[in-house]
């Protein structure tokens, strides 16, 4: 005796439809309500092409969450990240779209056998018409072999082998190619070794899918291959990660050292330490003039009586940045009741203190509006300390990130205002060696200061690196300071050029590598410009000052001149804001 459901399923069906069959089932007829034309190869063969489409939302959704997750992580893929990347491969590359393919033809497969496979009885008695060639569409999507065995086992002609040959095998290499696409598209602006984790599943579900029916495989291929394509648009919509959130995760992480372990008896016999100073025994603050602290031949020494109490003079707020030779911090001179900027050296060795003296030598000497002020060069209880004047503001590579690029005329009054300092500087016998957007500071009145003297060489001072160490930045450097010849002004007027590039179009003048050795190796072969704002009005002198010989580029004194006779040409001068910046919460 035969039994039914209320529904006239037998019990293995029911049972088949409460699971992975019936959310198939229900996907079928989602698709076959969507789309189904009545022609040949028949409504249903159509519904699994758009089933199949349907299944491809899946990895395009995956690249999506990826591509908006390294939005706020950039290129930090630590343990959370990876892991995070790999379940979204694995579920919504792998598992999902073979759960529904392999729903999708068990459910053919059941109507082929007289079941109904979750469907309702007006879409079964609809599978079971014939089309064309094809013959009734229940056995054409449900009765013949799976991939593995068309593949593997044929038993049709030549021509036929071909055909299947081609969808089965030929389909399914186009599909990865658009997942590499997609993942490498998520993975902008970093490394691309990630994107393992989405089109490795990718094809471990083609190789699980071997299981599906021949014909119910090709058609969903068919509908599964244009949406990936198309899924490029909105991944490449969200955008990559902005340059910030980049330089942010690729910094280092601070370990802070535990302290060693001490023994309690040994503890026990430690003497309480000795009580501090008072505050009045501190030393004042060095009065030296700066002219007499940038003509002083040789290393600089420290202040005089700096060296006790530098320590208390200075209260601490917060670190402001850290860089190649020093971590700055904002802080408070509690002696005359002022906030500075105080850098201080990462290891207080013989030549990072001859690098900080220089420093202070070559700030003392400058005397420009645009430049930053040095007060003192102390030390510290960690190091050596250059106390120097605090900018409120933000780096002109953070404004044109978050606000966007500059207009021709905010761009001229930065080319300008900068070329002036530069010319200060470059008339003390400074070479700022650095030029770069994070060493522009806009203050909140929206005025250019330029900073980070920090790798700067007076002519005449040694050179302090070591043989084959590139100072500067690889996405700014000159072509001939990254081949090893020595910097010059030409050098700094290149860097100057591209920052202001930058400013107008978002990019470095060379474009962005993968990596800074990449950056480098294209600087060094002096590789043209590719991302120069070409509707730029000054295009052509920004062309100019990037020109690979620096004999051929013109004098900063020139772009000033060229660039301020623009200015005045357009009603405006260079003494205004180059952007206006929302001062940082305190």
């Amino acid at each position: 005796m035969a039994y039914s459901g209320a529904d006239g399923k037998p019990p293995g069906d029911a049972a088949k439809g409460r699971g992975v069959e019936s959310i198939a089932s229900s996907l079928l007829s989602l698709a076959y309500r969507l789309f189904q034309p009545g022609f040949c190869p028949g409504d249903w063969a159509w519904a699994t092409s758009m089933a199949g489409a349907i299944i491809a939302l899946f990895p395009v959704a995956g690249a999506v969450v990826v591509a908006v997750m390294r939005k706020f992580t950039g290129n930090r893929y630590h343990g959370p990240t990876l892991i995070t990347i790999g379940v979204v491969g694995a579920v919504l590359v792998l598992l999902v779209p073979w759960l529904y393919a392999a729903g999708v033809s068990s459910v053919f497969r059941a109507v082929f056998a007289g079941g109904n496979g979750g469907l309702s009885a007006g879409e079964v008695d609809a599978l079971q018409q014939q089309y064309c060639f094809v013959g009734p569409q229940d056995e054409y999507l449900g009765g013949g072999q799976n991939v593995y065995e068309t593949l593997f086992y044929p038993s049709g002609d030549v021509f036929a082998y071909g055909y299947y040959l081609g969808m089965l095998v030929g389909l399914p290499v186009l599909a990865l190619l658009a997942v590499l696409l997609l993942s490498r598209i998520a993975l902008r602006r970093g490394p691309k070794w990630p994107g393992r984790l989405l089109w490795v599943p990718f094809v471990l579900y083609v190789l699980v899918s071997s299981g599906v029916e021949a014909n119910t495989a090709v058609h969903l291929w068919l509908g599964f291959l244009p949406v990936t394509v198309l899924g490029v648009i909105p991944v490449a919509l969200v955008g990559p990660p902005s340059w910030s959130v980049i330089q942010n995760s690729d910094r280092p992480p601070q370990r802070e050292q535990p302290p060693p372990y001490v023994p309690p008896s040994q503890q026990e016999q430690k003497p309480p330490p000795p009580p501090p100073p008072p505050e009045k025994n501190y030393p004042p603050t060095s009065v030296a003039p700066a002219q007499e602290l940038a003509a002083a031949p040789g290393p600089v020494p420290p202040p005089p009586g700096s060296a006790q109490g530098g320590s208390g003079r200075f209260r601490r707020v917060r670190r402001l940045g850290h860089g190649g030779f020093g971590t700055v911090w904002e802080a408070v001179d509690t002696q005359l009741g002022r906030t500075v900027a105080l850098k201080i050296a990462h290891a207080p060795d013989k030549d990072t203190e001859e690098r900080m003296q220089r420093e202070a030598r070559a700030l003392a000497a400058l005397s420009h509006p645009n430049c930053v002020r040095v007060y003192d060069l102390v030390e510290e209880s960690d190091g050596l300390a250059l106390v120097m004047e605090y900018l409120h503001g933000q780096a002109l590579a953070e404004s044109v990130d978050t606000v966007g690029p500059l207009d021709d005329i905010t761009a001229g009054r930065l080319w300008a205002t900068m070329a002036s300092a530069l010319s200060a500087a470059h008339e003390k016998g400074v070479l700022h060696r650095d030029v770069k957007p994070s060493n522009i500071i806009v203050d909140p009145a929206g005025l250019p200061h330029l900073i980070d003297f920090g790798i700067a060489r007076s002519r005449g001072d040694a050179k302090l690196t070591a043989t084959g160490m590139m100072i500067g930045t690889p996405d700014y450097v000159a072509p001939e300071t990254a081949a090893g010849a020595p910097a010059s002004p030409a050098s700094d007027a290149w860097q100057l050029a591209a920052t202001v590039s930058y400013a107008l179009s978002g990019y470095p003048p060379r474009g962005t590598r993968e990596t800074p050795m990449a950056a480098l190796m294209a600087a060094a072969r002096a590789e043209p410009p590719s991302q120069l704002p070409r509707q730029s009005v000054h295009a052509k002198l920004l062309i100019a000052s990037l020109d690979p010989q620096p004999r051929n580029r013109p004098t900063l004194n020139a772009v000033q001149r060229e660039v301020e006779g623009w200015l005045a040409r357009a009603g405006t001068s260079a003494e205004g804001p180059v952007t206006r910046v929302v001062p940082r919460a305190r």
